[in-house]
């Protein structure tokens, strides 16, 4: 029983040890963090009339986006400039080209005093329209200037009343002028047409949509949004892809982006020491219209156009991007100044568009590289993924033979020892 527990205490470390191995490491030479500006989050709340409807935990939406509002406040960490603009706020009136340019900002992005920034929010009361095209182009005006991140959180409890400025139309180019600005929307008690508009917004900057129907959700989603503004921001480095591997650019870890041609292929080059293993990714995104059925392969071979591993995904419509990845250990050299593997890593996609559809300029794609120390035995990770679990698959199948020679001759012993007597 000793024996089995201890077996399998170290068979459980092994699973741990194997798991850690597989992670990648944080350390890049190229997409490094930048983090040299603050960074930026701008609060974009719906003040219209609906706000006054008693539906959240008792109380109003204002009720509950004020006291949201004062907890996350509370909560945001030093670093963080933070500023709220509202939409609907002030033009308590029917004429809709004036009201459509009611929105305004509450407090100023920058440093955030609690005590002045609360008082602002202590005032609003729910009055006109729901202009969130215009919102969010002002929004985008209060985060200009700097590198770090930033960040609009657009809370609405309602879609637009500002038509044909569309606020999904606003936010694709938002992200045309790609100045990395993310929209987080969120929802209070929304339904499907709101639904739509919200989530197509934040598709559009890579941001995500959350339906709210609870003072505390709220609160907790909005201190996550200010939060994840405070990470480092990684900045992919531009590189351009050769059509074969002698040409292919050689590059370092980190994030790279490229464009890429509808069935084209993108020729990248790794150097390998002995004793490290490549990990690399990528994902193709589908920014047009495109046609159902298509896939991304991922391959790395030698310079001589041998294949040592692939990585292949496939997608029927249903997803804008495609991922995949592959990993090769090159094995350790008995030699001490053995020189490192060229691997080239050939990116292909078969994607495809319907007529009258631009195919220029070429798909997004973006390329993760780490090149890190290698968990162990390259081979054996290669083959199978056990590594120096070799020893102790050795050893479980030793013990187990031997424990089923006891077992039998026991068996044998008592069963001799009840005829007898």
């Amino acid at each position: 029983m000793i024996t089995r527990t201890r077996l399998a205490a170290g068979a459980c470390a092994l699973l741990a040890a194997l798991a850690a191995g597989m992670a990648f490491p944080a350390g890049a030479s190229a997409g490094e963090p930048t983090g040299e500006d603050a960074p930026k989050v701008d609060l974009v709340l719906d003040v219209s009339g609906s706000m006054r409807t008693r539906d959240i935990d008792g109380g109003t939406r204002m009720a509950a986006a004020k006291q949201a509002f004062n907890e996350v406040l509370d909560a945001t960490p030093e670093e963080v400039q933070l500023g709220i603009r509202t939409l609907g706020a002030d033009y308590p009136g029917d004429d809709r080209k004036t009201g459509c340019k009611d929105t305004a900002q509450l407090y100023p992005v920058g440093p955030l005093d609690r005590t002045e920034a609360k008082t602002a929010v202590a005032t609003l009361a729910p009055t006109g329209w729901t202009p969130i095209g215009p919102a969010l182009l002002k929004a985008a005006d209060d985060l200009d200037g700097g590198d770090g991140s930033k960040r609009i959180v657009l809370i609405s409890d309602g879609e637009d009343t500002c038509a044909p400025l569309d606020p999904c139309e606003v936010a694709r180019e938002i992200a045309a002028k790609g100045i990395g600005l993310t929209i987080d929307t969120l929802g209070l008690v929304p339904n499907t047409k709101m639904r739509q508009q919200l989530s197509c917004i934040a598709e559009a900057t890579g941001g995500t949509y959350t339906s709210v129907e609870h003072t505390d959700e709220l609160t907790d989603k909005v201190n996550q949004l200010v939060d994840r503004a405070a990470d480092p921001v990684v900045t992919p480095v531009a590189t351009e892809g050769a059509d074969a591997c002698a040409k292919a650019p050689t590059l370092k870890s980190g994030l790279y982006t490229d464009r890429e041609e509808f069935g084209q292929q993108r020729w990248y080059r790794v150097d390998v020491e002995p004793g490290q293993e490549l990990r690399a990714s990528v994902s193709v995104g589908a920014d047009r219209t495109v046609n159902p059925s298509y896939g991304v392969l991922l391959r790395a071979v030698t310079v001589h156009g041998r294949e040592i591993v692939r990585g292949e995904a496939a997608g029927d419509g249903r997803t804008d991007v495609l991922s995949t990845g592959l990993r090769y250990p090159n094995a350790e050299s008995d030699e001490d100044d053995a020189a490192a593997e060229a691997v080239c890593l050939q990116v292909t996609n078969s994607f495809s568009v319907a007529a009258g559809v631009k195919t220029t300029p070429g798909l997004p794609l973006e390329l993760t590289v780490d090149v890190v120390d290698g968990p162990g035995d390259s081979d054996d990770v290669a083959a199978f993924g056990l590594g120096r679990g070799w020893w102790l698959l050795g050893l479980l199948v030793l013990v187990g033979f031997v424990a089923g020679l006891l077992w039998g001759w026991l068996s044998r012993w008592r069963f001799a020892i009840w005829r007898t007597n």
